[in-house]
């Protein structure tokens, strides 16, 4: 396989998926409740083009599209699902917008499952055609230069166009066999279909699923391959949450457009990023930047906007790009034009693996590529206003401003049964130190760069501790860490490349602490497959860097500085977490439901597919205890 070179930053109406045994179409969205299983619920929403006069130019017309609700499947044993060209309206003043999707629908079908009912899926590729993104690479000179809408004069990338339709579906946050989890080198290409087994053997979440191809994730994702997965289990029904038309998926994510030579937007995705020539000698000559673009999608629609009640609803929000953080905010709109925040407005009751043990009210919320909220919002106060979900992140703020979607609130008062529980999760139990089993096994992980500059292309190094008195060898990297409590212990840099031998075997049911220090460059949102995590800490480091001892050996120096701040909605089960520089993230959960092989890795995509991925081995005690000593190192 080719080497992986390292990497940086600073609808159509949907086709009906084949369910197994038979399935009756629902007749429309409307049903109150979740869909009984074996059934499936169609689509609503979304652009729609007639009569609608066509964009002259890059700037479109806000909130003019309803948002798009995804189908819903409720499947019994088995499943397919086909990958299909497509061509999906973003906005009703563009063109039809050519895509990679599954079933057609961007986002796909929302699976809704039952916890413990085991599912097959067939994920069937049947995709043809070329490749429908467009690729260009422009020199980065300000954050205008690669978040402006369009091409500009920049040549198409051919080695983008020429990608193939090789896929392999992962269900991010499923507790499956490694056979099952998607494995990244397992693609399959069109006529040929992916079989999976998925226990559901875990609580209610929201998950997503998409494609993982080795090296292209950041492409094939883009292109519109991924969907919402959702669990449910009997602690989540006796809350009686809001669903039906009152629960609703929102995939949040980012995108640039292609235009032609007049500067008129062709419908086509384009995915633009920049690259510097760095003149560092230790480092790659170009450093190239993730994607980051300047128009927000709701479920696929450019600044949509939706028609609620005055009453209580429930967003399964995920936020899909490929890079960009947001921070959410609701906001009412003035009649002066401006906005007002609405001051705990957000009210989280789950997080990427399950319930929060009670609601967090929040004013604002953020969620890093990968990272899922489930949230409560209550319009009761706002009949007959509009509201706004904007993003306040600072991070790249887009040039066309923070919105994201708007909320028209009805103006008749509507009965609403649904009431805020004190508590959503009362088996939750809040993970500490002394809490796990003694004998657990603790990994270290640092985020590092090629030449230890903010510029240099960034890396995942795996370390393990070195021994007393221990000898540095020639282009040895040192990490020498001085905890809160004063101890010193120095560590080794075992791996770092994808194909570098494997180091992390994890015994089948074991507790394990993984650590997470950021030396230098950009922050990382982090994502272990298989495992649901409690993060433990998030603390601030001072890091340095110094050359020796021994020739072309670098030892980085951290030493704790001061306690960092987990917010309430980071301490509940996750499958991701964000990392930022000069940051030691402790995490730590059970291996437990399944074996095999898998990855963790920077959820950052184009971070994914340069390098930022390594694989472990998940196996029963007994089978570890029969390696050779030299094969793997705790």
């Amino acid at each position: 396989m080719p080497s992986r070179r390292q990497f940086v930053i600073g609808s159509a109406a949907a086709a009906a998926a084949t369910v197994g045994g038979g399935a009756a179409l629902l007749s429309s969205r409307g049903a109150s409740a979740t869909p009984p299983e074996g059934a499936q619920r169609p689509g609503s929403g979304g652009p729609v083009a007639t009569g609608v006069p066509r964009a002259t130019s890059t700037n479109l017309t806000k909130f003019a599209d309803a948002l798009r609700i995804p189908p819903v499947l409720k499947p019994g044993a088995s499943l397919t699902i086909r990958q299909k060209a497509a061509s999906v309206l973003l906005h009703s003043q563009l063109p039809p917008t050519p895509l990679w999707t599954y079933e057609g629908s961007f986002p796909g079908p929302t699976i809704d499952l039952s916890r413990e009912k085991r599912l097959t899926v067939s994920w069937r590729n049947e995709i043809s055609g070329a490749f429908p993104v467009t690729g260009i690479k422009v020199p980065f000179t300000d954050l205008d230069s690669i978040l402006g809408p369009g091409r500009g004069s920049a040549t198409r990338d051919a080695s983008v166009a020429a990608l193939p339709a090789w896929t392999v579906v992962h269900v991010h946050g499923a507790i499956t066999g490694g056979g099952n989890d998607g494995w990244t080198e397992n693609g399959v290409s069109p006529g040929d279909t992916q079989l999976a087994e998925y226990p559901n053997m875990q609580r209610s979440s929201g998950l997503w699923y998409h494609d993982h191809a080795m090296n292209i994730t950041a492409f094939t994702v883009f292109a519109g391959l991924a969907g919402t997965l959702l669990i449910r289990d009997p602690e989540e029904a006796a809350l009686n949450l809001p669903k039906g038309d009152y629960e609703i998926p929102l995939m949040i994510n980012d995108r640039n457009l292609d235009t032609d030579d007049a500067g008129v937007p062709t419908g086509r995705l384009l995915h633009k990023i920049g690259y510097l020539d760095t003149g560092i000698p230790s480092s790659p000559a170009r450093l190239n930047l993730p994607f980051i673009g300047p128009y927000n999608l709701v479920n696929g629609v450019i600044w949509p906007h939706l028609k609620v009640k005055p009453r209580w609803y429930r967003f399964r929000i995920l936020n899909a790009a490929n890079t960009r953080p947001y921070t959410l905010s609701l906001q009412v709109e003035n009649a002066n034009g401006t906005t007002t925040p609405v001051t705990g407005a957000l009210v989280q009751i789950g997080s990427d693996h399950g319930l929060l043990p009670s609601p967090v009210p929040a004013s604002e919320l953020t969620l890093h590529p990968a990272e899922r909220a489930d949230v409560l919002i209550n319009f009761a106060a706002f009949r007959g206003k509009r509201l706004r979900l904007v993003n306040t992140n600072a991070n790249g703020a887009s040039p066309l401003g923070p919105d994201i979607m708007q909320f028209r609130v009805d103006a008749a008062a509507v009965t609403d049964p649904f009431s805020l529980p004190a508590t959503t999760s009362p088996s939750f139990v809040r993970l500490t130190r002394s809490a796990i089993p003694a004998g657990h096994t603790n990994r270290w992980i640092a985020f590092g760069t090629s030449d230890g500059t903010p510029l240099g292309h960034p890396e995942m190094w795996e370390l393990s501790e070195t021994k007393p008195g221990y000898q540095p060898r020639t282009g040895d990297r040192l990490v020498r860490v001085k905890d809160q409590g004063g101890t010193i212990r120095t560590f080794r840099k075992e791996a770092a490349a994808f194909d570098d031998k494997v180091g992390f075997h994890v015994a089948s049911g074991a507790w394990e602490v993984w650590n997470f220090l950021h030396l230098v460059g950009p922050g990382h949102p982090m994502h272990v497959h298989l495992l649901g995590f409690q993060a433990l800490n998030r603390d601030i480091y001072t890091v340095t860097d110094t050359a020796g001892p021994g020739a072309d050996v670098v030892t980085w120096n951290a030493e704790y500085d001061r306690a960092g701040v987990l917010g309430d909605e980071e301490k509940g089960w996750k499958d991701t977490i964000r990392v930022e520089e000069h940051e030691l993230v402790s995490v730590a959960g059970q291996f437990t439901g399944a074996t095999g092989r898998f990855v963790y890795h920077c959820h950052i995509l184009e971070h994914e597919d340069e390098g930022m991925m390594r694989p472990f081995v998940v196996a029963p005690q007994e089978i570890l205890d029969r390696m050779p000593h030299s094969a793997h190192h705790h």
